[in-house]
């Protein structure tokens, strides 16, 4: 396969893993579907996990890959990128794609690692983070989920998107990092691209 075809496909694949990390990182804004969760209590406690609002799959999952991949899509096609320059321009757009998946994994483990905010406790409950400092543990103790009172099934939610949100960015990673490759190549050999 010559590298403007393979460079065509990358793209075409890292559309809708920048697009599911987008929407998985707005989902994550609304525990148990509700807004209210967004803001702080009362008392000025911050009810959503922290790592939502670092943005990891909206900003780098998202943005740092979708433009990247208009680049690697162009390379791709016949026209003014698809030629030795637009190669070796897509190793650096590659390379911010690479960054930003790295910077989603990051985020989605550590969000997976430390567990959601939510309200626990005896009586009323406070609002932290039960499973926090425990490694992950949780993960494996199903049983221990039902510590969170509110929102309602907030562990679930939280392990489903940060989990979705961990195998994009890796996907994204691996996909951006084989383009830095065949961009190299396509630098060196030309896109097969240019004769068409």
């Amino acid at each position: 396969m010559c590298t403007g075809k393979c460079a065509k496909c990358i793209a075409v694949v890292l559309y809708p893993l920048a697009l599911i990390s987008i929407i998985c990182n707005i989902i994550l804004f609304f525990p148990d579907w509700n807004t209210e969760y967004a803001s702080a209590d009362e008392k000025g406690n911050e009810r959503l996990t922290p790592e939502v609002t670092f943005m990891g799959g909206l900003f780098g999952g998202g943005i740092l890959v979708l433009i990247p991949a208009i680049h690697i899509h162009l390379t791709g096609k016949m026209g003014c990128c698809a030629n030795r320059c637009g190669m070796f321009l897509s190793i650096g757009f590659a390379a911010l794609g690479v960054a930003g998946a790295g910077y989603s994994m990051a985020v989605a483990a550590v969000g997976l690692a430390n567990g959601p905010v939510c309200r626990f406790g005896p009586g009323a409950g406070i609002w932290g983070r039960p499973f926090a400092n425990g490694n992950g543990s949780y993960l494996e103790n199903t049983d221990s989920w039902g510590l969170c009172i509110e929102p309602k099934n907030v562990v679930e939610f939280n392990v489903a998107l940060f989990a979705v949100l961990l195998a994009t960015a890796a996907l994204e990673l691996v996909l951006c990092g084989f383009q830095m490759v065949n961009g190299l190549f396509g630098c060196l050999c030309g896109t097969c691209r240019e004769s068409e």
